[in-house]
């Protein structure tokens, strides 16, 4: 899961890097270029949720060490204010409870700060692709996470599950296909809507259940009794 992939010239469109290091930026910016069409850079938490205000960015590095942050409690607030978006938090002390706290709230992966920028580019890609990118101390948590949702074992899951009920036939729909590796654009184009709809209908979908990413949906699904799959045509 922790290993460099080949990079594609701007595959990401929008980029946001927040840090309160300059030289961080810097050398994050200078290394991730031709990679990605648009930057925005943020020095502070402040100012960070008024860019998150103002766009929707595919992506946002995030350091760790970002001036009024207050660790995982402000990286939930950004995955609230923006479900979509996808995080990589940048730290050079976090431990594996706190990498694991950090994945549960919706990160997609975490690095050292002082992450050589080749091997940076590998991860903006990965993640950009789909891809978690955790360490491989945490794999075997993320395993017995799994394991505990599909035997119905973990208490809150459970009540998580009982929650799809709650959910309109559209939005089942939606989440089923968003949990089986769709898009946005995916999921309008198979069910002849807007991506605009298909945003908001996530949103309802995320604030039913309680989650604010597709893992937790993909872990809710995977213990669903009505084995929900991908509709068999695009056309539904």
């Amino acid at each position: 899961m922790n290993q460099p992939v080949e990079t594609q010239s701007a595959i990401v469109d929008a980029l946001v890097l927040a840090s309160s290091c300059r030289d961080r930026l810097a050398s994050w910016e200078q290394g991730l270029c031709g990679l990605v069409r648009t930057f925005q850079v943020a020095k502070e938490f402040d100012a960070l949720v008024s860019v998150f205000s103002r766009t929707n960015p595919q992506l946002l590095l995030l350091d760790h060490e970002l001036s009024g942050l207050d660790g995982a409690n402000g990286t939930a607030h950004l995955k609230r204010l923006h479900p979509e978006t996808k995080i990589i938090v940048s730290g050079n002390s976090l431990s594996d409870d706190a990498e694991w706290e950090l994945f549960k709230i919706g990160v997609r992966g975490c690095c050292r700060s002082d992450i050589d920028p080749q091997f940076l580019k590998g991860i903006i890609v990965a993640v950009q692709q789909g891809e978690l990118w955790i360490r491989r101390t945490l794999t075997y948590r993320l395993l017995d996470e799994l394991k505990t949702v599909a035997t119905g074992k973990h208490r809150v899951y459970r009540a998580e599950l009982g929650l799809l009920d709650s959910l309109t036939q559209r939005e089942y729909e939606i989440a089923v296909r968003a949990g089986n590796g769709e898009n946005n654009k995916q999921i309008a184009e198979g069910l002849e809507i807007t991506e605009r709809t298909v945003k908001a209908h996530l949103t309802e979908i995320f604030r039913k259940l309680g989650i604010t990413d597709r893992l937790k949906l993909v872990l809710i699904l995977s213990g669903d009794q009505r084995q929900a799959r991908r509709p068999a045509s695009s056309n539904q």
